[in-house]
């Protein structure tokens, strides 16, 4: 990576890549290991593997140029948070189950930005009593805009798909107490949010629609949780199902040798109907 990033007979694409224009490569390269995985494909999740890792390498590189940091800097502090975020293997904690351990990492991650937003606003202090009176009082006041406290959802990143970050986010929610108190609630949920979706279509306001379906995908996400499923891998396999589904259908189609346009709806479904009942 070094040489294809050398201004002097590097590759030229490489030398243009910056930070933001590489980042949808390495998302694009995380959704293709997970590809691999669901496909159980292994000599495909070697190579999807490799692909994801030279995201990593290039980041570090770049990274590097600016003096930031290294490679090797990002593998130490993987290490070390491993060995942090493990106390039951590499200290004396007791952790008898994978649910107890989960709750320990969220606990100690907790911990980590605590002590990474004490280290912000005492850094803000530190810059204050070093400035002049005037720059003083305006440093005191930006170091008082950063918050003391942590809050339950801070570092859920942005950038996640939507159906896992919504997952997120009513996780972190409920680790305080907001909650649904059981799977009846949240479905009634559900329901109050399709009558307030069919309502906003009524109505023909776009905006409102838009509000009220996402409203309701929230709740199902949220119902999902309750359920103890994982809404992005529900809608991969209902995609998957319809997809392998769909394609019978245009099998039967091109088998009767006409043109989509020849069939109305009920045609159709009846064709859907013969290709589910195939698989």
């Amino acid at each position: 990576m070094a040489r294809l990033r050398n201004p002097d007979g590097g590759c030229v694409w490489d030398l243009e890549q910056t930070f933001e224009s590489i980042a949808p490569y390495t998302l694009e390269e995380a959704y293709e290991v997970v590809d691999a995985i669901t496909r159980e494909d292994i000599d495909g999740l070697r190579d999807e593997l490799g692909d994801l890792l030279l995201q990593v390498v290039y980041h570090a590189r770049m990274a590097e140029e600016e003096g930031a940091f290294d490679f090797g800097d990002v593998v130490e502090g993987i290490c070390d948070k491993m060995v942090r975020r493990h106390p039951n293997v590499f200290g004396t904690d007791r952790v008898d189950t994978a649910e107890g351990q989960t709750r320990a990492w969220e606990q100690n991650k907790a911990m980590e930005r605590s002590a990474a937003v004490a280290e912000a606003r005492d850094g803000g202090a530190v810059a204050g009593a070093t400035a002049g009176s005037d720059t003083t009082a305006r440093s005191g006041a930006a170091a008082n805009s950063v918050s003391v406290e942590v809050g339950a959802l801070d570092g859920v990143a942005v950038a996640l798909p939507a159906l896992q970050r919504s997952t997120k986010l009513t996780e972190r929610a409920a680790r305080v107490g907001f909650d649904w108190p059981d799977i009846a609630t949240v479905r009634e949920k559900v329901d109050e949010e399709i009558a307030e979706l069919d309502e906003a279509c009524a109505a023909g306001n776009p905006s409102h629609m838009a509000e009220e379906m996402g409203d309701l995908l929230f709740s199902l996400v949220n119902l999902c949780r309750h359920l103890k499923l994982d809404p992005e891998r529900c809608l991969r396999e209902a995609s998957a199902k319809f997809e392998t589904r769909f394609r019978r259908l245009e099998g039967l189609v091109h088998a009767q040798q006409r043109d989509w346009a020849s069939y109305d709806i009920q045609a159709l479904e009846e064709l859907w109907q013969e290709a589910k009942r195939t698989g």
